[in-house]
């Protein structure tokens, strides 16, 4: 089994991915979904929406490093994306 954050980049020292929905509320609908599972864990993303577009940029701003809550946050919204499908 492939590591789901395989599909997030590595870009400035952050976990980046970027996705594309059909439509602005089906993307404002997934932010939504993803803040919820943030607020859980108590680890929050940076997301930019335009559109149809979404992206999020993980990283522990108090150790300015990727840690293993940005993994365990990333596979999470993957497996929401999946879900999605």
């Amino acid at each position: 089994m492939s590591n789901p954050v395989d599909n997030w980049e590595i870009k400035d020292n952050k976990l980046y991915r970027k996705y594309e929905f059909k439509s602005f509320m089906d993307a404002i609908n997934f932010i939504n979904q993803v803040a919820e599972i943030s607020d859980a864990m108590d680890h929050h993303a940076v997301i930019t929406n335009v559109y149809n577009t979404v992206e999020f940029e993980l990283w522990s701003h108090d150790q300015n490093s990727i840690t293993d809550s940005d993994y365990s946050l990333a596979e999470s919204i993957e497996a929401l994306k999946e879900e999605t499908k």
